[in-house]
């Protein structure tokens, strides 16, 4: 899952590094979470790249009200298109969240060993994912419009497409964000391409190469926590990354 993540980067890095044509006003932020207005970069239906605030949580066009975007921060790719929430956006409207980084909860039994077994204790160690380079992160995800009635303003929500951990995350957490390489882009937010099996190879689990991972303080689980504290390691805390790749830049790139 993806429940948290950093948006720590100025709107001129989705100019430059998205090649975005419009982009909003926005703030850092280093605690983002569900229901909170964040940068979405998507393709229009004239074919321009822009960059939009969105709600963090999906709300479909055919929802009798926005409720039902508390339920829908993430979209399992799994089945992505036989699913009535996310089937017509994974074919309509798909889009990019960049991120700084994003957060997971490792369960961990008293005494800090992951995975706890049978009934022991269990507590929750956040750890933050971030590309070796600094560059943001490209994660898929899905948008919709929705309004209460003909004459009632917009609403433009989104979600956060999720696939099962490679070898980086499995430790960590069994899911994470689909991100996308910078190729894949553009294939991604065409509006043009509307066929599920052109868009789902798209959704393969990223290679782990080009991210780190480290245990962070429990600050971040409170929502009102915000700062670039947030990210900082554990003292002592051991940095987990994964080998470089011998031919190719990281997958995700700002």
């Amino acid at each position: 899952m993806c429940g948290r993540y950093v948006v720590a980067y100025d709107p001129e890095t989705l100019v430059a590094g998205f090649s975005v044509l419009r982009v909003p006003v926005f703030p850092r932020r280093w605690n983002v979470a569900p229901q909170s207005e964040v940068p979405v970069v998507y393709e229009t239906r004239q074919g321009e790249r822009i960059a939009e605030l969105m709600r963090w949580g999906l709300v479909p066009s055919w929802a009798s009200n926005p409720a039902l975007g508390h339920k829908l921060n993430n979209a399992r790719a799994e089945g992505l298109f036989d699913k009535p929430s996310f089937r017509q956006a994974a074919l309509r409207r798909r889009c990019l969240l960049p991120a700084s980084g994003f957060y997971e909860w490792q369960a961990v039994a008293a005494g800090g060993n992951a995975r706890p077994a049978g009934r022991a204790k269990v507590a929750k160690q956040p750890w933050y994912v971030s590309a070796t380079s600094g560059e943001p992160l490209a994660m898929a995800g899905l948008f919709e419009a929705w309004r209460s009635g003909p004459e009632a303003p917009w609403l433009l929500t989104c979600c956060v497409i999720t696939c099962e951990a490679n070898a980086l995350m499995a430790p960590i957490h069994e899911r994470m964000p689909v991100l996308l390489a910078r190729r894949d882009w553009a294939p991604w937010l065409s509006r043009s391409v509307q066929d599920a099996a052109a868009i789902a190879p798209l959704l393969a689990v990223p290679p782990a190469e080009g991210l780190q991972a480290w245990p962070v303080a429990a600050a971040v689980s409170r929502g009102s926590s915000e700062g670039p504290e947030l990210v900082l390691p554990l003292p002592a805390a051991p940095t987990t990354t994964a080998p470089a790749a011998p031919t190719e830049p990281p997958a995700p790139a700002g």
